[in-house]
């Protein structure tokens, strides 16, 4: 199949002006948004979505789990179609382009076919996948999840956020709850645009990153038992500090991920301390450990050695460990024919790129697991993400949208 023309791009203007007014709605408290799953913000954000893909000439479709599908006919309306896109969703403080920048570029490339009176043979299908940031609702990338067959519909029907709403039923309160079966859709292929949200592709100069690879992870919630006693009054050898066995633990994380470099990362990130009180030594801190690596090995090694070396250091200092594992995904590699077209795209259109590990989750994770799928990143500033001040400049959404349109439209096979 022949790659599309070198001079074919997208409309740089129109995708930021659709990347602004889809800013509006959920508006952050800091220049940001705040447009989390199944909230009349989403709605409101969908409603705009599927307006805009009506008027580009496409039909939605919605599944049981909310996620929307907007097809554009190809010549061949049998053949399997191209599908690309990412989420609307948002964090609390998130910011303007984590997953937006993926599906109004994906409607922006058939906005652009439109105006040049391309078209291709097979379809393609702009998605937006719900409650991918899992913020609201645990956990993440939780509709992508259910399509995959990684987890079940009913099970994340049951999802409840912080006051108790479950998922199904706020789905179904904000009108978004199709009649689509999960999973039944077949696909060519699966493209995403991301933001990198990481500092790598801007350090090293980069507009376009071609994501080979994404990072399995593992999150271990660890517990360390202890006694409470009071702080004044309880002689430093005869204590039982929880708190010195989350110190011991941390170090203890963080020389086992630098020992994997540059393969791996790791870091505690949730801490809860009972009972958390300026006067009490800690009887019990429960917190979570995330380790992400894109080699499978590296990533079990990693456990293993926790496992092995954590209750040992805590039985040193008169404190108990345990560990369970409360979320995972191998790491997945992705398709080579496809990143070899990202690859070649962004060499015929004259953008520096690098070959790069995205660092994050994302849709194209669980996607990968059924159909062929790859990724597109694009610089943020600082490689500041999941915050307010996220940024990134218009002509890096340029960029990635050009080298995404090529990628998808040769995966499509232009017919004219």
């Amino acid at each position: 199949m022949s790659a599309p023309a070198e001079n074919m791009k997208i409309n740089s203007e129109r995708l930021w002006d659709s990347l602004m007014d889809m800013a509006q709605i959920g508006p952050g408290v800091a220049g940001g948004n705040n447009r989390q799953a199944v909230t009349d913000e989403d709605s409101e954000g969908r409603h705009l979505f599927q307006k805009w893909c009506e008027d580009a000439g496409g039909t939605m479709g919605v599944d049981e789990m909310g996620t929307m599908f907007a097809r554009f006919e190809g010549s061949d309306p049998d053949a399997l179609p191209v599908y690309v896109g990412s989420h609307l969703d948002t964090q609390p403080t998130g910011g303007k382009y984590d997953g937006v920048l993926g599906v109004l570029a994906g409607l922006e490339i058939i906005r652009t076919m439109r105006d040049l009176g391309i078209k291709t043979r097979r379809p393609i299908v702009v998605t937006n996948w719900t409650n991918e940031e899992g913020t609201r609702f645990a956990p993440a990338m939780l509709a992508s999840g259910v399509f995959a067959g990684v987890l079940e519909r009913d099970w994340a029907y049951d999802r409840v956020d912080a006051k108790g709403k479950r998922f199904g039923d706020e789905l179904a309160r904000v009108g978004w709850k199709g009649s689509e079966s999960v999973g039944a859709r077949e696909m060519h292929a699966f493209f995403e645009l991301h933001i990198e949200q990481g500092p790598i592709l801007e350090a090293e100069g980069k507009q376009v990153g071609v994501v080979t690879h994404g990072q399995g992870l593992r999150w271990i919630e660890c517990t360390v038992t202890g006694k409470g006693q009071h702080t004044g009054s309880t002689p430093m050898y005869m204590r039982r500090n929880a708190g010195r066995g989350l110190a011991r633990v941390t170090e203890l994380v963080h020389e086992i991920a630098l020992k994997h470099q540059p393969n791996a990362v790791g870091a505690i990130g949730q801490i809860d301390v009972y009972p958390n009180s300026r006067n009490i030594i800690p009887e019990k801190v429960v917190f979570t450990i995330d380790f992400r690596s894109h080699v499978l090995d590296t990533l079990d090694a990693m456990v293993a050695e926790l496992n092995a070396r954590a209750p040992g250091l805590c039985a040193d200092i008169g404190v108990k460990f345990s560990a369970e594992l409360v979320g995972f995904f191998d790491p997945p590699a992705f398709d080579e024919a496809l990143v070899g077209r990202v690859r070649d795209a962004a060499e015929r259109l004259g953008y520096s790129h690098m070959d790069i590990i995205s660092g994050a989750g994302h849709d194209a994770c669980w996607i990968n697991r059924l159909y062929p799928t790859t990724m597109v990143m694009c610089p943020c500033v600082d490689g500041l993400s999941h915050n307010e001040a996220e940024e990134i400049f218009p002509e890096w959404a340029e960029a990635g949208a050009n080298v995404l349109m090529h990628a998808v439209l040769e995966t499509a096979e232009v017919v004219g």
